[in-house]
């Protein structure tokens, strides 16, 4: 996959018609928006459109929507953003995404204007990638930009179907940010390059560990999975969270790292609890075996001191998925301590989305590090080495 796509900076958008697709999939209560960072993530890509004199026209999914869904309306984003922005958004109010609303609101445009689309899964036709709603998108707009990491990974009318009916499709400045972070950090890494993976299953992450094998210095695993290869290697795990048919592949994972001269880091010692419960006391192991009758549910404090470390020495750094059940107060401590030696490093650190941006951002260290990925699943896509549709779609420089 290319990774130098042209970026709005690259073409003249003035008095065009300017299709952004955004991700505006925020979380809502009671039809209010709890989380705006989505929102504040946006902006840029806009605001420079706006200043160019563009006709700017955003579209989002928001939710799993099947079909027109009042719940899963985008109309808050609309009010928020005019809020935001510090000028009027004309939402368009139609099921079906293109309609009489939509149609009127952009003839109306001047330079400069914005419009927002209704949720684009109003369409079922949005998941299929069908080109009935790929073309209705196109008949909007002159020029297509793509500025939605998260929904990068998945080939749908807003992401990939519209382009082939524009001239010109390129990405905004969220999307050429993750490129260059995530893009550089995986495929010309400063080095030593440490990977830090974590969560609960082997299974989400196979692909992921034998794509970065074949880049990594380093390879740290921690979380639910790292019990999968404490038990392959002959340790007891106790209760803790095993996926059986993934033993000898765990092992091969292992023999690979030996063979390309990769260290390959698990925990030595663990928190451990006799039930899966918030309130549950920490019990710290020995070592790496884990007694009857117990679970593992952090790293330990050796572990930790060696994760640390590993990251201190390191020039680039990738984390996907938290070290224990960071949820639990008890059990946080494993991913703080990730977190802290992160923060603390002059390393290039990237956090790929999901649960770790999630624990880094509660944690109060999101400013300190290089850069969190928007999107978990687009992310864990991109370090598995598969191709982003959402991003092959767009024009090469």
């Amino acid at each position: 996959m290319s990774f130098n796509k042209k970026t709005i900076e690259d073409i003249e958008v003035k008095g065009k018609r300017v299709l952004v697709r955004c991700d505006f999939n925020v979380p809502l209560k009671d039809g209010a928006i709890t989380d705006e960072n989505r929102l504040v993530g946006a902006l840029p890509t806009i605001k420079y459109l706006i200043e160019k004199g563009a006709k700017v026209i955003l579209c989002s999914h928001l939710g799993k929507a099947k079909g027109p869904d009042p719940s899963l309306t985008l109309a808050s984003v609309a009010k928020r953003l005019s809020e935001l922005l510090d000028k009027e958004v004309v939402f368009a109010a139609d099921d079906t995404v293109v309609g009489d609303n939509a149609k009127a609101a952009v003839a109306a445009m001047k330079e400069g204007d914005v419009v927002l689309l209704e949720n684009t899964r109003f369409r079922p036709e949005e998941g299929k990638n069908e080109d009935s709603f790929s073309k209705d998108l196109a008949s909007l707009a002159d020029v297509y930009v793509n500025d939605a990491f998260g929904t990068a990974h998945r080939a749908h009318c807003s992401t990939v179907g519209v382009t082939k009916f524009v001239d010109t499709a390129v990405c905004g400045y969220l999307i050429q940010k993750e490129l260059k972070f995530l893009g550089e950090a995986v495929n010309n890494p400063e080095r030593p390059f440490v990977a830090i993976l974590g969560g609960a299953k082997v299974s989400d992450k196979i692909n992921v560990i034998n794509n970065l094998l074949d880049k990594v210095n380093t390879i740290i695993i921690g979380g639910g999975m790292a019990y999968t290869f404490l038990k392959a290697q002959g340790y007891s795990i106790g209760n803790s969270l095993v996926e059986a048919d993934r033993l000898d592949y765990s092992l091969e994972m292992v023999k690979k790292a030996e063979e390309k001269g990769v260290k390959f880091l698990l925990p030595v010692d663990n928190r451990v609890a006799d039930k899966f419960d918030a309130n549950a006391e920490a019990v710290i192991t020995e070592d790496q075996n884990v007694p009857e009758g117990y679970m593992a549910l952090d790293i330990g404090p050796k572990s930790e001191k060696i994760f640390a470390d590993a990251v201190k020495e390191a020039k680039t750094v990738v984390w996907n998925g938290p070290m224990g059940v960071a949820e639990f107060k008890n059990f946080a401590a494993g991913t703080v301590a990730v977190a802290k030696a992160m923060a603390d490093s002059d390393a290039t650190t990237v956090i790929g989305g999901g649960d770790s941006a999630a624990a880094v951002n509660n944690l109060g260290f999101g400013d300190k590090m290089t850069h969190i990925s928007t999107g978990g699943g687009a992310s864990l896509e991109f370090l598995e080495g598969k191709e982003l549709p959402g991003i092959a779609a767009l024009n090469d420089k």
